[in-house]
């Protein structure tokens, strides 16, 4: 039977810096009657990412706030199990920006792909089969193109984004730095993930090792913390170094402008760039990006990890366990 409600999370109240479960409640909703050319899905993974802060905060970013009171935007994956377009099928797996509820009506444009990977769990098409997997690719290979030899530094190099940038610089000959939080997540880096170097930011000594890590510098640098961990590995920068600049978990808020050291003296002695980098403004490339990287998985070239929590209860809080690094891999929210 067709469902006629659906259960949303939706935004309670503006956050200031990140967002917390209180900002955010649950609700039942009525669905409207299904129109010419949309889709409803049941959804049964959604997805946390640190995006997310940024599309609820009212600092300027990429795109319009979620209203409050809106349900809060995020990537999911489900199945059709009503349509009104011919271009999708009851029973077809499809991904997109279906927000956090467990079924959703949705226009086709929020559709991004059909999920045809039937040998390959779904909720991969929100990590290393999605949104994560292609920013690694798409910044890697389009935006930092790492010379083979050079030296490659990864921060948040443990998670979804990081983990892949790595592997797959490190197929491109590249030696590999990843940068994490925690002598776990250090180690994860090499043992799991093979990075030549694992480093623990907190650690008391992590200056003098990444200065041991890269004697000769750093060619190439993914950056998704900005801060302190940025300060440090952009004093080891090698002449013509590239930084891509992908993510600023380490800021807690936006409002004042944050400051620190400046990095202008590095980029000019040493001849660097440093450019901004928003996945989305390569989607011309997905398809390729996650048809190869599905070829990895399956082979076990691609390793991986990814937290499930359960129940769209769990939702909420989610947002800030990406921050506060509690997850231990791609955090994703299993529809229940």
């Amino acid at each position: 039977m067709v469902p006629t409600s659906t259960r949303q999370v939706v935004l309670a109240s503006r956050p200031v810096g990140i967002p917390q479960a209180e900002h955010f409640e649950l609700r039942n909703s009525r669905l409207p009657s299904l129109q010419d050319g949309q889709i409803l899905v049941r959804n049964s993974y959604l997805s946390a990412d640190p995006a997310m802060r940024g599309w609820v905060n009212e600092s300027a970013n990429y795109s319009e706030p979620v209203p409050v009171g809106a349900v809060m935007r995020a990537l999911a994956v489900g199945e059709v199990i009503d349509s009104r377009n011919p271009n999708y099928r009851r029973g077809e797996l499809v991904t997109g920006l279906f927000g956090w509820q467990d079924v959703a009506l949705v226009e086709p444009a929020a559709i991004w792909r059909k999920v045809t990977e039937a040998d390959l769990p779904p909720s991969l098409s929100l990590g290393v089969l999605g949104l994560p997997g292609f920013t690694a690719w798409a910044g890697l290979h389009r935006i930092l193109r790492p010379r083979t030899g050079g030296t490659l530094v990864v921060s948040t190099a443990a998670g979804a984004v990081g983990s892949t940038v790595g592997q797959l610089a490190a197929r491109l000959g590249c030696r590999t730095v990843g940068i994490a939080g925690g002598p776990a997540k250090a180690a994860a880096c090499v043992e799991e993930f093979g990075f030549d170097v694992g480093l623990d930011y907190r650690s008391t000594r992590f200056e003098d090792d990444l200065r041991a890590a890269t004697p000769d510098g750093v060619d190439a640098y993914f950056d998704n913390t900005s801060g302190p961990i940025t300060d440090a590995v952009t004093r080891r920068l090698a002449p013509r170094a590239a930084v891509l600049v992908c993510g600023t978990a380490s800021i807690q808020s936006w409002d004042p402008v944050p400051t620190g050291p400046r990095v202008e003296r590095a980029l000019l002695t040493k001849r660097a760039r440093m450019e901004g980098f928003l996945a989305l403004d390569h989607f011309d490339a997905f398809e390729e990006a996650i048809s190869e990287l599905a070829s990895l998985v399956r082979t076990g070239a691609l390793a991986y990890r990814e937290h499930t929590l359960h129940g769209l209860e769990s939702a909420p809080g989610s947002i800030a366990m990406l921050y506060s690094g509690e997850n231990t891999g791609k955090l994703v929210i299993q529809v229940e």
